[in-house]
This record gives C-alpha cells, structure tokens and sequence, in this order.
C-alpha cells in the first residue's frame, strides 16, 4: 500500500509510478489542504471498509463516528463514444503500446495520446472530480471523500487502468477494440504492417497481380498482424520451477528479487518483439 507517513512536504507520498504521482500532484494543488489532512488521516488509521469499482464510478464506505459506516460515490466525466474512437484510432496506430497494454504495463507517454484527441486522462483540478457522501457535512470534500482521495492512490497504483474505466472503457474494451482496428487497417491493406517502434506504416510487400497457381495456393509470405496473435503470460517462470535458492536466507532475498526484476524486463522485451 502506498505509505502515507509525513514527509518534508506533508501532502507528498513516496516515489511511484507516473500516473499515481499525477494523481497525487492532483491532491497537492488543492487550495484547502486541511480538509485533505484530515482525510489523509482516516485513511491512514483504516477507516475505509470498502473501495469498488462499479462502471465508470467508485463507491466506498467509509467508518465515521456514527455507528454505521458512510456511504460514498466518486465519479469523473465520461467521455463520449465518439472521443473514444478518436483515442482508439491514435492507440491503434502504435503497436508497442498494444504490446504494453496486453502486458499489464501502462505506456509512460499515454496522456499524450488523449491529448492529440483534446482530452484529458486526468482532471485538471480537484474540481472536476465530481462526489457526494451521506454525511451531515454540508463541505465537500469531506473527511471521508478525502480519505478515499488517497485511497485511490493506492487502487490507481495496484490497477492504473481503473483510470480507463472512470473516463468509460474498461482495458478490455480498449485493448478488444484496439485489435479490431488493427485488423481492420489488415483487411483493407494487407500489403502494411504498422511498425511497433516507429510509429510508420512500412510496406511489407509490393502489390502484385498473380494468376492462380495450385502448387503455391496455400503459401503466405506477408507478415502476419501482431492483433491477430494473442500472447498471455505463463502459469509458473523458470524461477517458480527451480524452486528456494541453496543461500543463507538474506543473499536469496536479495539475489531472487534481482532475478525477479531481470525475469520481467526480459518477459516484456519479447511480448514486444513477438507483437513487432
């Protein structure tokens, strides 16, 4: 879980991943922050009983001083089909961030894609995040909508694609329509593949008339799609099947977690190259 322990600046959480400090950096530049300390707090001591996601909408519960838990509901806007098309057809574009996307990883340079479509991943200010709570108090945010503020820190950090799901797509979605649309540019120029790291279409082979030849009917030279090729990670790594490392306990912690490390850099590196 994300540490909210007091740092040199007392709204500052510890290093994370982009889209968690954006986040973060969201809560930071609000005007009243010791509305949001007193939330930062709550969530802190263990006051939030229940975080889910349910369409484009979180919904909690958060403990209180009255005896039953508060219900709350944080939502921002949708964007519409239309602007998701838009957002489709620029992803569809890149295969490297199909090959991110399909590998749980969130591309570091994805808020510049809504921004060519004049959209916003994030909200702009604290303003646009829209919540209401059953509370008797009358400000928003409240203490308990305050405290599922940093709560979705650690969510945002643990599943960054919820970010998808509050502007209206699930990662499945995206990533099925993604496909489709690749398959589609296929269908309609199978003679162009899109190139993973450059961002070009490259032609694969030049357009040429062929006579029927039976001896060659079923030879295809193109390169197939890298849509039309669904790659999942494996049940169990070399590492799970070698099993405890023969070290004193400490050297194995240390030398496993640097495998680990090594295990999903190499993972990720071929899921591109087998999506290239």
């Amino acid at each position: 879980m994300t540490s909210y322990q007091a740092a040199p600046n007392p709204y500052e959480l510890e290093s994370e991943a982009w889209w968690v400090q954006q986040w973060v950096d969201l809560l930071n530049s609000y005007r009243f922050k010791k509305r949001l300390e007193r939330g930062r707090r709550y969530a802190r001591e263990g006051h939030i009983l229940r975080l889910d996601f349910t369409e484009s909408k979180v919904h909690a519960s958060v403990q209180g001083t009255a005896d039953e838990p508060y219900k709350l509901s944080i939502w921002i806007d949708r964007f519409a089909d239309e602007d998701w098309d838009f957002v489709v057809d620029t992803l569809s574009q890149k295969a490297l961030y199909s090959a991110q996307l399909l590998a749980g990883e969130m591309p570091a340079d994805i808020e510049s894609v809504f921004t060519a479509n004049g959209l916003s991943l994030f909200p702009f200010t604290l303003a646009d995040v829209h919540s209401k709570c059953n509370c008797p108090d009358p400000k928003n945010p409240c203490k308990h909508i305050a405290a599922v503020y940093y709560q979705l820190a650690d969510a945002f950090r643990e599943e960054p694609f919820v970010l998808f799901q509050l502007r209206g797509r699930t990662k499945e979605q995206i990533i099925d329509a993604i496909r489709e649309k690749r398959r589609q540019q296929v269908e309609e120029n199978p003679v162009e593949i899109i190139a993973e790291d450059t961002e070009e279409v490259v032609v694969a082979a030049e357009t040429k008339s062929q006579t029927l030849n039976l001896e060659n009917f079923w030879q295809y030279d193109d390169a197939l799609d890298s849509s039309l090729v669904v790659i999942i990670p494996a049940d169990q790594t070399v590492l799970d099947l070698l099993g405890p490392m023969p070290l004193p306990a400490s050297d194995a912690q240390v030398l496993s977690g640097h495998f680990t490390s090594l295990y999903q850099s190499v993972a990720q590196q071929a899921m591109m190259s087998a999506l290239s």
